[in-house]
């Protein structure tokens, strides 16, 4: 009777805890200098210029928030929020407010900085899963990024 009401009190306890934040990072070295590549990555909608997956964005804003819905090729979309931007620093992170991907609570932020004689540009974000397992999340997360990072490298060229 101890260890079945020991075991059911550990699995509430595991029930009731919340997800733990899953995170993926994403870099590219490219050959430009780092102002040129920001300068590629645009403003908040300047993503439809160099994402492959993305066939237009439209910006709107709610108060002072920036916010776009990017359309994507072959149908459905998705709602994100600026969360802040640093030119000077060359950076802006935001978070999914609707989205068809397998993610909630999901925040990012693209990063250019000097490596040698050109540019890094990194991408990261911290997430849940949901509607699929971590690894399912993490490899469609992943997988985005590294479009987008391909995509700015080809659009700087």
């Amino acid at each position: 009777m101890l260890k079945t009401l020991i075991y059911a009190t550990a699995m509430a306890a595991v029930a009731a805890t919340p997800a733990l934040a899953l995170k993926v990072s994403k870099s590219i070295e490219i050959a430009a200098p780092p102002e040129k590549v920001w300068e590629t990555i645009g403003e908040f909608c300047g993503i439809a210029d160099w994402h492959p997956v993305i066939e237009k964005c439209e910006l709107s804003t709610r108060g002072e928030t920036q916010i776009r819905t990017l359309s994507l090729k072959g149908g459905g979309s998705i709602v994100e929020e600026q969360v802040s931007r640093n030119d000077p620093n060359m950076n802006y992170t935001y978070k999914i407010i609707e989205s068809p991907l397998p993610v909630s609570d999901y925040e990012s932020t693209i990063k250019v900085t000097p490596s040698g004689e050109g540019s890094k540009v990194t991408w990261w974000g911290e997430f849940k899963a949901k509607g699929a397992d971590d690894a399912k999340a993490e490899e469609t997360i992943g997988g985005v990024y590294e479009a987008g990072l391909k995509g700015i490298a080809d659009e700087v060229k």
